[in-house]
């Protein structure tokens, strides 16, 4: 490595020089790390996270007392309503004193909200309040997870019933189950002999981090409009509980030594530092979020930047391998691709081939089937495609989008533009997507998409 170079230019070489299937395992795992903690911190300085994390603060406040007066109506219907105080006390707890002060404010409002007052339009406005705020952490979680759908108005309210109702309750349950073994005496005469008390002792210290470490799961699988794998869920929620335990002793140990900062602000402090806990609180949320997406899209780590963008030769190439993919299966009668399984197996990003899909999709070529995982196949018989007329609508796709299509110009220019089509059309020969697919001997590599660093 050349001393000489630039300090982003060696970490490009260092972490891109090869590709993590031509590395041994020792080595392919710290890279596969720093490329994680690359983009973790490339999404966090150029505010990809910091951005959304702030615009849940304000969201989080104005319907944190709507939100708890909504699970505490639920949990009290299950007899574990008392257990919300100490869980509001357990988050807040950074905050030191101030947390405690800031938890007896929450329950007193939510004590003093009676639905019955509020009447129909009070009552409509708070049920929709909690919704927005749930709508908001969705779409925070689908651009994480760089999902442009949004979900159906049945799919959204089932999901928000289970975020809003069903999860509140079966966490507060699993909390006062653990608490009731604890008092058990058959358990406790299990506590008695040492090594299982000892193991229950640790199973104790580590109750409170796997608790939210659960919980950041919860909303990993079910808040985003994709399928996310239960493992890459669960990995992600492990590392954002550990940040959660190591950043609020450190915010702890800020706050037992802001008596300056308390000086200057006075009663205001407390807000302040309760805003600011809030946006770590979500910062670490989101962070875990996008561990939990790079764990299971890797492809992305194969790539500098947030997004791969195509230059237009890319995106032809991308179309043809894509519809040579499907076509080929198809004809071999194996099951269908899914867009996910052929985004990992080219090795690019699911967005840019879900793109290119949908560009086919739209022209007419292939036809998406219905599933909780969609799969995609021939529109028609694939000796009825012309390999030509999809790169013709490839090329042309964005042109209708921005406004801009129109004929073709008269002059030099049109006559280049004629010369170029004719010229592609000759080579092609007629070829069509069943002599495509019968070319292609199995799934294309990712080096046309992703190059790396020379030298």
């Amino acid at each position: 490595m050349n001393h000489a170079m630039p300090v982003s230019e060696r970490i490009d070489a260092l972490l891109w020089s090869r590709r993590l299937e031509e590395m041994p395992r020792w080595q392919a795992l710290p890279t596969w790390l720093g490329r994680l903690i690359y983009a973790l911190t490339r999404d966090l300085t150029q505010g990809y996270l910091s951005l959304q994390a702030m615009s849940l603060v304000y969201t989080t406040i104005l319907a944190l007392v709507p939100l708890l007066a909504v699970t505490f109506s639920v949990l009290k219907g299950f007899g574990v309503h008392n257990q919300l105080e100490p869980l509001l006390l357990k988050v807040l707890a950074p905050l030191g004193e101030g947390g405690v002060e800031i938890t007896a404010q929450i329950i007193s409002f939510v004590d003093n909200m009676r639905v019955g007052v509020l009447g129909s339009v009070g009552l409509a406005l708070l049920i929709y309040t909690v919704i927005s705020l749930v709508q908001k952490i969705e779409q925070v979680f689908n651009f994480t997870w760089r999902v442009s759908t949004q979900r159906s108005f049945s799919q959204r309210f089932s999901k928000y019933l289970s975020v809003i109702l069903v999860g509140p309750v079966l966490f507060f349950s699993a909390v006062g189950l653990s608490a009731s073994l604890g008092g058990n005496p058959l358990v406790q005469a299990v506590i008695a002999a040492k090594p299982f008390g000892e193991v229950w002792h640790a199973l104790g210290q580590l109750g409170p981090y796997l608790m939210i470490s659960l919980t950041f799961a919860f909303f990993y699988v079910f808040v985003p409009n994709t399928r996310v794998h239960v493992i890459s869920a669960v990995v992600g929620a492990l590392i954002a509980g550990l940040l959660w335990e190591v950043i609020g002793g450190m915010f702890s140990y800020f706050m037992a030594s802001s008596t300056r900062l308390m000086a200057v602000y006075s009663s205001l402090a407390i807000l302040i530092l309760f805003m600011i806990w809030i946006y770590i609180a979500w910062l670490i949320l989101l962070v875990g979020a996008s561990i939990a997406f790079y764990h299971q899209h890797p492809e992305y780590l194969r790539i500098r930047s947030r997004d791969l963008q195509l230059s237009n030769r890319q995106r032809e190439r991308l179309a043809l391998i894509l519809a040579g993919q499907v076509a080929r299966r198809y004809e071999s009668g194996e099951p269908p691709w899914s867009s996910e399984e052929l985004a990992q197996t080219l090795g690019v990003p699911k967005t840019n081939a879900e793109r290119m899909l949908g560009v086919l999709e739209d022209a007419g070529f292939l036809i998406r089937t219905a599933g909780d995982v969609p799969t995609f196949v021939p529109a028609r018989s694939t000796d009825g495609i012309s390999v030509k007329s999809m790169l013709d609508a490839v090329r042309c796709f964005e042109e209708r989008e921005s406004g801009c299509r129109g004929t073709l110009p008269d002059g030099e220019i049109g006559r280049i533009e004629t010369g170029i089509d004719q010229a592609i059309d000759a080579a092609l020969g007629g070829m069509t997507l069943r002599d495509l697919a019968r070319a292609l001997d199995g799934p294309a590599s990712s080096g046309p998409f992703v190059e790396l660093p020379r030298g």
